[in-house]
């Protein structure tokens, strides 16, 4: 008789059937993610255990410890320390990327942006590494090309393909499968350079919870993730937003009021208005209200109150004065 293949366990904890079945313990998940980095694991057993996490939809537990087993992988230098994990991963399609102008703000006012994403796994959507390419920003190919960045710009991105090239390919698996898999949600998670600070975002409500409790387990001083547009980091400026705050090792949840008091009109999309509104060469309401409330977001999850004990007019007036004060000429044509 053959030996039973060393993953299969994996597989069958997961699908056991209802009384059989039970979550990943958070060493047994990084375990088994050790082995599909490493090339261990057969392809039909790949999608087995991707597809039934997906319908068992992940635990803490799980994605901290995969999360754990991606980043033994990184080798990011000792010593490079950023401000802000901001990561991106799902791509916009209603509305143009305006928490870019977000990020690059905060990074023009000091603060040091890490930013990680993946691109093209769902079609027709705008990708960030594409959009950064306009303000003539490459993605970084390794470590010390993204120290330069931080230390010319206070501002890098790096796609999941450098970070992770086996996480990669399981993204882009997408269209075979027809489903997104756990590996959407831990990459959001991976914090590789160990921000003190993180910046996500959700689609759907109920994975807010879920990031913040890894986020915990992973011990992330203080996170936020943002139910935005699109799934993205961004706050939509004309209705009300929840986010989910890690705040000192406690879990909690906020809402976020709208910036203007009625929904505005959705414009064409025109990709040279995300540049221009940065130079100050077009005016864009949603955007700019988008922009400013990202910002003030950020700017709060800074700040050394607790998310219920401050108010978000505070951070409101003064996301407004950095983007006012924002170096125009930074990316002039």
């Amino acid at each position: 008789m053959s030996l039973e293949h060393p993953f299969a366990q994996y597989v069958r904890i997961l699908g056991k059937g209802k009384k059989g079945s039970r979550s990943l313990t958070q060493e047994e998940a990084h375990d088994a993610m050790q082995m599909i980095i490493r090339g261990e694991v057969e392809p039909e057993q790949l999608g087995a255990f991707m597809m039934l996490l997906r319908v068992k939809e992940e635990a803490p537990e799980e994605l901290a410890g995969f999360v754990s087993a991606v980043r033994s992988e990184m080798n990011p230098p000792q010593g490079l320390q950023v401000d802000i994990d901001w990561s991106t991963y799902a791509g916009k399609k209603r509305q143009l990327p305006w928490f870019l102008l977000s990020a690059f703000a905060l990074a023009d006012a000091g603060y040091r942006v890490f930013m990680h994403g993946a691109r093209g796994h769902t079609h027709g959507r705008m990708y960030t590494q594409e959009m950064l390419a306009m303000f003539g920003i490459e993605a970084c190919q390794d470590w010390q090309q993204t120290a330069t960045a931080l230390s010319r710009d206070n501002f890098a991105f790096m796609s999941i393909e450098q970070l992770s090239p086996k996480m990669s390919k399981i993204i882009n698996l997408r269209n075979i499968m027809g489903l997104r898999s756990p590996v959407h949600t831990l990459c959001r998670l991976l914090n590789p350079l160990h921000a003190e600070h993180t910046v996500d975002g959700v689609f759907h409500p109920a994975y807010g919870p879920m990031h913040q409790k890894t986020a915990m387990l992973l011990g992330v001083k203080r996170g936020l993730t943002i139910k935005g547009d699109g799934g993205e980091a961004e706050i939509k400026p004309d209705s009300d937003c929840d986010l989910q705050w890690t705040f000192d090792g406690e879990y909690q949840t906020t809402e976020w009021p709208r910036y203007y008091p009625r929904r505005l009109v959705k414009q064409e999309l025109n990709l040279e208005e995300l540049a221009g509104l940065w130079r100050g060469d077009v005016e864009h309401e949603y955007g700019e209200g988008a922009v400013i409330s990202t910002l003030a977001t950020v700017l709060q999850l800074l700040s050394d109150q607790a998310p219920e004990q401050s108010s978000a007019a505070e951070y409101i007036l003064k996301a407004e004065e950095i983007w006012k004060a924002r170096n125009k000429a930074k990316f002039s044509a």
